[in-house]
C-alpha cells in the first residue's frame, strides 16, 4: 500500500515551494512592494523598489524578539561573539 509520503506534494527538494520561511518573505514582498506600489511601468522601477525594500528589511526593520534591533545588526553581533 502506498502511504503517499514517498514523493513531495509540491515542488522538489530544496526549493522555495517547500520552504515556509521563503514563502512568508515572498508574501511580505508582494504585499508591501508589488501590490502596494504598483502598477509598475518599467522593470527597472520594480528592481529599484525591490533593492530598497531588501535594504529596509535587513538593515532598518526592528524586531522585538531580538531586542528591537535590525536583523543585520543582530547577525553582526553573533558573528563578533563567535
Amino acid at each position: 500500500m502506498n502511504s503517499g509520503f514517498d514523493r513531495p506534494s509540491v515542488g522538489s527538494r530544496g526549493d522555495s515551494y517547500d520552504n515556509a520561511l521563503a514563502e512568508t518573505i515572498n508574501g511580505l514582498y508582494k504585499t508591501e512592494v508589488i501590490n502596494r506600489c504598483g502598477p509598475w511601468k518599467t522593470r527597472a522601477s520594480v528592481e529599484l523598489a525591490t533593492l530598497e525594500w531588501v535594504s529596509w528589511f535587513n538593515h532598518h526593520r526592528l524586531l522585538a524578539p531580538i531586542g528591537y534591533i535590525p536583523p543585520a545588526e543582530a547577525e553582526e553581533k553573533i558573528t563578533v561573539e563567535v
